[in-house]
């Protein structure tokens, strides 16, 4: 981690970070005046956050976590704050918090906040793929000194592997390719990023 972003993630930005409940507390308050995250309040981006909303209640009630990925959590001895970047409007957001939560959930270890992208860009900027703003992004802190321990995101790699040859296949529209990558997270049921997170969990410790 730069010395930039070590200044940067700093106990201010953790206290005011949202807890997911008050992530999706903020996110439904904003729908009842048909607005979403960010400042782009278009018909569009309003129409995916409510997708979104729903896409996150089917995971909270379907996830589940893999006995392996368990075990790796009840070994777990370090305290550890996830700080997740993300925007209401981002599909991929939707479709990995809630495994993300659950996870984090599963053990008193580690604590799950949520900032956004677009307030927060300063952040952001440290943490580009490709060198874009991808969301969701999660930087793995130590709970007490929050020096960075890891990062995650904004996909499985199997996923981004298959998001990016879709964006590059230029016969795939936009929504051509946003379809098959959530038909693609529907199948595969949060088991890509559980066997992720196994590995990562075990590395980061």
């Amino acid at each position: 981690m730069s010395i930039a972003a070590e200044q940067i993630i700093t106990e201010e930005v953790i206290d005011e970070a949202y807890t997911y409940e008050e992530y999706r507390e903020m996110i439904d308050e904003l729908l009842e005046q048909d607005k979403t995250t960010g400042d782009n309040h278009s018909d569009e981006m309003v129409h995916y956050t409510k997708m979104n909303v729903q896409r996150m209640s089917r995971w909270d009630k379907r996830a589940e976590l893999t006995d392996s990925l368990v075990d790796e959590l009840d070994n777990l001895d370090q305290k550890w704050m996830w700080l997740v970047v993300t925007e209401a409007w981002c599909g991929d957001a939707a479709q990995n918090i809630p495994g993300l939560v659950k996870i984090a959930e599963e053990t008193e270890n580690i604590d799950i906040r949520f900032i956004l992208r677009d307030q927060n860009l300063d952040i952001m900027d440290e943490y580009l793929t490709n060198g874009g703003r991808s969301i969701p992004k999660l930087i793995c802190l130590d709970s007490k000194t929050l020096e960075e321990v890891g990062t995650w995101g904004p996909r499985p790699e199997l996923a981004q592997q298959k998001a990016m040859k879709w964006k590059e296949d230029e016969s795939i529209s936009k929504e051509e390719w946003a379809k098959k990558l959530h038909k693609w997270y529907a199948k595969n049921r949060n088991q890509e990023l559980q066997k992720e997170f196994k590995q990562l969990i075990s590395e980061w410790k």
